[in-house]
């Protein structure tokens, strides 16, 4: 079973719902059109059909139109996901999503805030050969914001975790706007540091404990293990901010998915998409608005993040 995340970077639909960023108000001046739209549709579509992942994770979707438009320019690209959910609950800007070849119990909203500054969560659970796995899709507070801001969404994630049992198999994944390191990192940033150095990633999820290769960890009761400490230093990244590589993308999961029994992750096949396409002179290719006040939108480029996939196995 394949599991991916993907940023697709402001996937608007055309309509006017009065909560877009002004350069995504269809047919004005900025460009964004039918043509500039379906540019989009079909380079995000190319990205998730050459992964061809069984259950991909996507955040910056703004709308169900949006979603389901992506579904169709998949579904003629000769990819169909038969099962879709939205974090639709809140009308923030952008959402977070879930497209699936893999029939789902239930999908629903997880509320961090009331606050329109926080995005839900969307939790799906499914039942696979008589096993259950839950699917947390996050997209925590940019770095805009304090880290305090994600502390909250990571507070919220947890207290749904404690709810379930923290034995279950769980998968946590998405942009994080977090680094597998945050607790390090961010020390040198003293804007983002309002919590005493704790972080939302490291302390709150407790992913701070394992930081060896997937075959050489030890069993952590109630700690989550950050895929990326399973593949090399030099590839731990999904996005970069002048010239330095980062990795606000993230997939983390329960102590059960280590352990080789029912459902368990395949060690070594954590990793980020960096396929040529996806590169303009050593920057990820990300969609294009100029930087010219009107801003348009030039119609080329994917998104400003690189996909992450991680393998898993199922026993019979």
């Amino acid at each position: 079973m394949k599991i991916a995340s993907y940023n697709v970077e402001n996937l608007f639909d055309l309509e006017t719902s009065g909560y877009e960023y002004p350069e995504f108000i269809p047919n004005t001046n900025a460009n964004w059109n039918a043509k500039t739209y379906k540019i989009k549709l079909k380079n995000i579509a190319r990205v998730i059909t050459d992964i061809n992942a069984d259950v991909i994770a996507l955040q910056e979707i703004e709308s169900m139109q949006a979603l389901k438009d992506l579904r169709f320019t998949l579904k003629q690209n000769g990819l169909y996901y038969q099962y879709y959910t939205l974090a639709d609950s809140k009308n923030t800007n952008i959402k977070v999503a879930l497209l699936s070849k893999i029939p789902f119990v239930y999908s629903k909203d997880l509320s961090v805030n009331a606050s329109y500054s926080y995005r839900d969560i969307l939790e799906t659970k499914f039942n696979i050969n008589g096993k259950e796995l839950y699917v947390f899709v996050n997209h925590w507070k940019s770095k805009s914001g304090p880290e305090s801001k994600r502390i909250e969404s990571a507070k919220a994630l947890l207290k749904r975790i404690k709810t379930l049992g923290e034995d279950k198999n769980i998968i946590l994944l998405g942009d994080f706007n977090s680094d597998y390191q945050e607790n390090v990192k961010f020390l040198r940033k003293r804007e983002h540091n309002d919590t005493d150095g704790k972080t939302g990633i490291n302390h709150v999820l407790k992913s701070i404990k394992q930081t060896q290769k997937a075959q050489s960890t030890h069993y952590e009761e109630g700690n989550f293990y950050n895929l990326w400490y399973d593949t090399d230093p030099e590839l731990r990244y999904s996005y970069i901010y002048k010239k330095n590589k980062e990795t606000l993308d993230n997939i983390l999961i329960s102590q059960s998915l280590l352990e080789k029994k029912n459902i368990y992750y395949m060690p070594n096949s954590m990793h980020s998409y960096k396929t040529d396409y996806l590169f303009k002179k050593e920057k990820i290719y990300g969609w294009k608005i100029s930087k010219k006040v009107p801003r348009k939108h030039k119609g080329e480029g994917y998104s400003d993040h690189l996909p992450i996939i991680a393998d898993f196995t199922i026993q019979n």
